[in-house]
């Protein structure tokens, strides 16, 4: 097995698993400190923003080869990621305990997204000097990949694992949030 391969394995069976369970740790803290009572809904859509910023570029990844187009979109939402991750907990500090266990969390959700853009741009390293060579031409268009990274199976199972660990936890987390704030919008 080839150094590529070795890591392209490492980030879909180490790497993305261990976001998706950070993603879940972070959720957990957020319920105990009621996050829907404290920070609420503009706090929760910011964790929905950033869950959305990283999974557009790993989608992307793992469907379509990885050219100057993908690299330009992984660089752009992990800045766009660092930006919403740094004003949600500026927002929420003020209003919420954060948990030593919550700010281990957000070490790994933080940390996780920048480990892949750069494992990412070692496996695509020609890509990346055309992306910073400005030798753009014919790297600008979406290529789908014959088999997904990992097969089938593994993009129906990562899916599938995330929904269970991620998405589903921070929908009831955006429910949650927009209950409460109805309810305290019918007090007053």
């Amino acid at each position: 097995m080839d150094t590529s391969q070795l890591l392209i394995n490492f980030l879909l069976f180490m790497l993305l698993p261990i976001w998706g369970i950070a993603g879940l740790a972070d959720w957990f803290c957020h319920r105990a400190t009621k996050i829907e009572h404290t920070s609420g809904i503009k706090e929760t859509l910011m964790h929905s923003v950033m869950g959305i910023q990283i999974a557009i570029p790993l989608v992307l990844c793992l469907l379509y080869t990885v050219n100057v187009l993908i690299l330009i979109i992984c660089l752009f939402t992990w800045v766009l990621h660092e930006v919403v991750a740094h004003a949600d907990v500026r927002y929420a500090a003020p209003k919420r305990e954060i948990s030593i266990w919550e700010m281990h969390a957000h070490n790994y959700l933080g940390t996780l997204p920048m480990y892949m853009l750069i494992t990412i741009i070692i496996i695509n390293w020609p890509q990346f000097i055309n992306l910073i060579s400005l030798n753009w031409q014919g790297n600008m268009s979406l290529v789908p990949v014959e088999t997904p990274h990992g097969g089938s199976a593994y993009f129906v199972s990562y899916l599938s694992f995330m929904a269970v660990v991620c998405v589903f936890p921070y929908i009831e987390e955006n429910i949650r949030c927009i209950r409460v704030a109805m309810k305290k919008r019918a007090v007053n």
